[in-house]
């Protein structure tokens, strides 16, 4: 036989041998890439009708799936945040989950005594239960939270995660202080202010003023001159261009001032 047939052939038999490999693969990536959707797909439907039944933990569970299933997905970062978005709801409804309880008012209970005992806040105790005031009925059992909460500070991507226990319950976008002087470590939050007055170098600026750097919300570190506030300049959210402080939009400092009762443990890392 021709010595070059004896080299093509083998050669050609290898090529043939390659594509087909090249093909089987190339089909079993499209299979596993339909299955892929097709169960996304259905998963998706799944949560959506759990969210309009109203059974919040249910679709929470499935959106939690999503991200830990199909962690490749460019969808990943939009079901994490109707994970986060689904914690809020569940933090502030009625819903019972496995980090609260049931607890019966006793007489003599005020809300303010009953959040000092689980180490929660009375207003996450009153949006949780549709309280409106601070009158509380003796018998009533109420839902309170009871799984500490943590704040920690990423400098490098401000942003700040709000968790409990090891749970991340949301993402917040922050700004923190320029030329990276935000102080690095674990701190507490000792003190908390609704419309706080700003006392600056040789003035004090009210609440009410719109020169007023701390927004609506203070909650202060056991670090004098340092806490977490709202701010005047949404904009610069995610930058840093504060003078230390951790600085959230308005919005967000009221909603974390509502869950996050004093001595919560805050650490800022580079």
């Amino acid at each position: 036989m021709n010595k070059k047939l004896l080299i093509i052939i083998p050669a050609a038999i290898l090529i043939a041998g390659v594509f087909l490999v090249w093909g089987i693969k190339r089909s079993t990536s499209a299979i596993k890439l339909a299955d892929n959707r097709s169960s996304v797909h259905r998963l998706l439907n799944q949560a959506r009708q759990f969210e309009t039944k109203g059974e919040l933990l249910e679709a929470k569970s499935i959106y939690q799936k999503l991200v830990n299933d199909f962690t490749e997905s460019p969808e990943v970062a939009n079901w994490q945040k109707m994970v986060e978005d689904l914690n809020i709801k569940l933090l502030f409804s009625p819903a019972i989950t496995p980090k609260s309880i049931i607890y019966q008012i006793k007489s003599g209970d005020t809300l303010n005594k009953i959040a000092r005992e689980y180490k929660t806040t009375p207003e996450l105790i009153m949006k949780s239960n549709n309280i409106s005031d601070s009158l509380i009925i003796p018998g009533r059992k109420i839902k309170i939270w009871n799984a500490p909460f943590s704040l920690l500070v990423d400098k490098s991507q401000n942003i700040m995660l709000l968790k409990s226990n090891e749970e991340v319950v949301k993402t917040y976008i922050v700004s923190t202080g320029k030329d990276n002087c935000t102080p690095v470590g674990v701190f507490k939050i000792v003190n908390k202010l609704a419309n706080p007055t700003w006392f600056k170098a040789g003035a004090v600026v009210p609440a009410s003023s719109p020169e007023n750097v701390l927004g609506t919300r203070w909650m202060g570190f056991d670090l004098a001159g340092y806490g977490i506030h709202g701010t005047t300049e949404p904009k610069e959210l995610g930058k840093q261009v504060t003078q230390g402080c951790v600085r959230l939009s308005n919005t967000d400092v009221e909603e974390l001032y509502n869950i996050i009762p004093a001595g919560t443990e805050v650490t800022i890392i580079e």
